[in-house]
């Protein structure tokens, strides 16, 4: 049972619920903490994951990397109930919440179903949360909140709210959300991740990204494009104001993402916060073009890119300090980008169509019509 008002000491947490535990960071998340110790119940209700009624491969396959079992419940945020169903089963101490539709360009196109998805979803998660007494959260938020920065690298201190897309509005509307909530219920204990750009898989080749709709990342579709899935790399925009002319991101290893929630929690579990925010990124930038070129040459493949016009609402730079991160949470990123490329190649070549999909070739029959 969560003890957030017993602010002196409190005890080290035993199960944590993870929504969006299917998904990409979820499911690297989930492996860092069964290995930290941790007992896990894992929500998805696969918008954004391979999985059905039976399961998440990615999820069994951390269970196989663990040697650890994960209790797993086909569930949507969005269905109050069912979640308030899940809480009644078991005594969580602390949510990680991963859960959300994250597509930049598909949320500019349905700005209603992002609403309705990330606001509802967190609204309802936070009501049955509060309901059964648990009041510790890691909040998944997003480098999207600070807009087009006014300076490099950014601060935690940067100005949040001018935001060029409808998803990181989401984010940022949850960001005032909890900050309400903290400040009118000293119960709360809430610590918000702003990611920066998760790239990389587990070094296993076990689980990794496999997006399930247009693949909207650079990653994955350079690793296609380098298995010859794809014809060409599309590059958005080669005219930026940077050295060689395309964006600059700061490109963070999913694993060292997810041991940043190993070290949140740890935090919390120790500490009453009420809120509190944390960049994870490397504090280095890295532009597109030279991860073309550091995956070309650590995968000894080649891929053709084509540059096009910028897409609308595109930043030109950003990278993190992640000072706060390594005095607070004593977190620092590990991994180098040709890691972070090796690794992903490991993951698409042993798993070229990603995770197993059941149906593939199914034939939807339709009064008597295929």
């Amino acid at each position: 049972m969560c003890l957030a008002n017993n602010i002196t000491k409190m005890p080290r947490f035993k199960t944590i619920m993870v929504t969006g535990g299917a998904g990409y960071i979820g499911s690297h998340c989930v492996v860092d903490l069964l290995e930290a110790g941790y007992e896990v119940v894992a929500i998805d209700n696969f918008a954004n994951a391979v999985g059905d009624e039976e399961g998440s491969p990615a999820l069994q396959r951390a269970e196989e990397i663990t040697g650890k079992q994960i209790t797993f419940y086909k569930a949507d945020l969005l269905d109050k109930q069912q979640i308030n169903n899940i809480f009644d089963k078991h005594i969580v101490d602390c949510v990680i919440h991963f859960a959300a539709l994250k597509a930049v360009g598909e949320s500019m196109q349905q700005p209603l179903l992002y609403y309705q998805n990330n606001l509802l979803g967190m609204l309802n998660l936070l009501e049955v949360m509060r309901s059964h007494n648990c009041y510790q959260m890691v909040f998944s938020s997003s480098c999207t909140v600070y807009g087009e920065p006014e300076q490099l690298p950014i601060t935690e201190t940067h100005h949040t709210g001018n935001i060029t897309n409808v998803y990181g509005r989401t984010k940022y509307f949850i960001e005032e959300m909890l900050k309400d909530l903290s400040a009118a219920d000293e119960k709360w204990n809430i610590i918000s991740l702003r990611y920066f750009n998760p790239v990389g898989a587990h070094p296993s080749g076990l689980i990794g990204e496999d997006p399930t709709k247009e693949f909207t990342n650079l990653m994955p579709f350079m690793a296609q494009v380098a298995l010859g899935k794809k014809p060409v790399l599309t590059i958005f925009g080669n005219d930026y104001n940077t050295p060689d002319g395309t964006g600059i991101r700061d490109y963070i290893h999913v694993m060292d993402l997810a041991g940043g929630h190993v070290a949140a929690l740890n935090l919390l579990s120790e500490n009453h916060v009420r809120l509190k925010v944390f960049n994870l990124g490397t504090g280095k930038g890295v532009s597109v073009k030279e991860l073309v070129n550091v995956f070309e040459r650590v995968t000894g493949t080649n891929i053709p890119v084509k540059y096009v016009s910028r897409r609308l609402g595109d930043i030109t730079a950003m990278w993190a300090d992640a000072t706060l991160a390594k005095n607070e949470l004593g977190w620092t990123t590990k991994r180098t980008v040709e890691e972070m490329c090796t690794d992903f190649w490991r993951w698409q070549t042993m798993n070229p169509d990603g995770y197993p999909k059941k149906n593939k070739t199914t034939v939807i029959v339709v009064n008597g019509k295929s």
